[in-house]
């Protein structure tokens, strides 16, 4: 990305004290400048069990925008991060040594930014007001993998894919993620090795998840213990699922043609892992025949007056936004580098929050965006182009005359329509096909007498 993220937010920052008196009443402005508030910041550090003992160069503060830089700067070092983007402290030697920022970001370390990250999050989505269905908030769970540099550190702590020869690529982690659908801002995350059980990592997030909400899952997440303790945990946390074709249940009462309440039976060893898991749990099964197949759900919604099941089969497709994400948070952030540029498996965490981190900030400002486009959700605006509208129209903003500063921002606001993306077609097919393993090597291009 040619322009740069952190010197937006942080020199939107200081505009915004300067004019504070002069966009007095202006709601955009009091959801801008709540972007990573200083006493957040602080409050997030307490908790990690970090602090500033001395005065440095390169302070706590500055190095947490020295992490998101590295997601939105994808293409440049982490120490033309900061010394492009003058992340250190004011009358200080203008450049600063490598040496300085990798010592910067181990005092960081990574617990900091996973606190600032639940820290924001939590108060994006305070703010945020989304849509709901049948009073229920959207929500999607899914895994995704993450590639770092093969150093004898990553492969150890994470693993890797591997044949009957052994490991074979690079060094992967598994993440789990929870996103809200409208908006794709994320809720929650949890990390661990490649190796490591997707379904262990979901139940990391249970204590997260929104109460009055709806969780929608992939066929590969069923576990009735950790669908029961989901469901029990909190005030209405409903989930939706396909139904696995091994699946062994018993109909309790038939609500409809394709619309039943059954009787799901746990087994011995998912009692024992769960212990509070009863030996039967009752489910919703719908079922819905879609260009000549049948699409089966199992749901913890079972009142038939409050959630129609007509709408519930539908509903699932909403699951598809949260891989949506993902592809933004790979390709259009990262810009398709799929191999992370951290040497050691703390450094890699720290990067990953990271990434999470200004994925958020740029999802807050186009959920603010969408504001002014009524009947618009977030995730239906173009991700690339309001990236760009966001890091690049406000970055050229000139600190000289802060007066100006609400203008720019409402005519930044006022092209928000320019950003939404047309209606995705419904014919539109994409089969999946067999991809080729990663490597650390690269792919032979075909000559030209092997093209034609």
């Amino acid at each position: 990305m040619p322009v740069s993220g952190i010197g937006f937010f942080m020199r939107l920052s200081r505009a915004l004290a300067l004019t504070h008196d002069v966009a007095a009443g202006t709601q955009s402005l009091e959801g801008l400048g709540a972007l990573l508030d200083p006493e957040l910041v602080k409050s997030a550090f307490e908790s990690a069990g970090i602090a500033t003992i001395r005065k440095r160069r390169l302070p706590l503060e500055a190095m947490i925008w020295c992490v998101i830089g590295m997601a939105l700067c994808r293409r440049m070092s982490t120490w033309d991060v900061v010394n492009h983007l003058d992340i250190r402290l004011p009358g200080q030697r203008p450049l600063v040594a490598p040496s300085a920022v990798v010592q910067g970001r181990q005092r960081l370390g990574s617990e900091a930014v996973r606190e600032v990250f639940a820290l924001t999050q939590r108060r994006w989505h305070e703010t945020a007001h989304h849509p709901t269905w049948a009073g229920l908030r959207l929500l999607s769970v899914d895994g995704v993998v993450w590639r770092t540099p093969d150093t004898p550190e990553n492969r150890e702590r994470y693993g890797s894919a591997s044949n009957q020869h052994g490991d074979t690529g690079f060094p992967q982690v598994r993440m789990v993620c929870q996103m809200e659908l409208t908006s794709h801002l994320l809720v929650s995350s949890a990390l661990a090795g490649y190796h490591s059980n997707e379904m262990k990592l979901a139940e990391q997030l249970i204590e997260s998840t929104p109460d009055h909400s709806l969780t929608l899952f992939d066929r590969g997440f069923y576990s009735l213990g950790l669908l029961h303790r989901w469901q029990r945990t909190g005030t209405q946390r409903h989930w939706l699922l396909p139904l696995r074709k091994d699946t062994q249940y018993e109909v309790v009462q038939r609500l409809g043609r394709q619309d039943a309440l059954v009787t799901l039976h746990t087994s011995p060893q998912a009692r024992k892992q769960w212990p509070d898991l009863p030996e039967t749990l009752q489910a919703r099964l719908l079922s819905k025949t879609i260009k000549g197949k049948v699409r089966q759900i199992l749901t913890s919604m079972t009142d038939p007056l409050r959630f129609p099941s007509d709408e519930i089969v539908d509903l699932y497709s909403q699951r598809w936004e949260i891989e949506l994400g993902y592809r933004e948070m790979k390709q259009g952030l990262l810009a398709s580098h799929y191999t992370l540029r951290s040497k050691t498996p703390e450094m890699i965490e720290q990067e990953l929050w990271g990434v999470l981190l200004a994925y958020n900030l740029l999802r807050y400002q186009m959920l603010e965006m969408s504001r002014h486009c009524p009947g618009i959700y977030p995730c239906e605006m173009s991700f690339t182009a309001c990236t760009w509208a966001i890091l690049g129209f406000l970055n050229g903003t000139s600190l000289n005359h802060p007066g100006n500063i609400p203008r720019y921002l409402a005519e930044l606001q006022a092209s928000a329509r320019h950003y939404v993306l047309p209606h995705r077609r419904e014919d539109r097919r994409y089969p999946r096909v067999v991809r080729p393993k990663p490597s650390k090597y690269p792919t032979k291009n075909k000559n030209a007498s092997q093209l034609n």
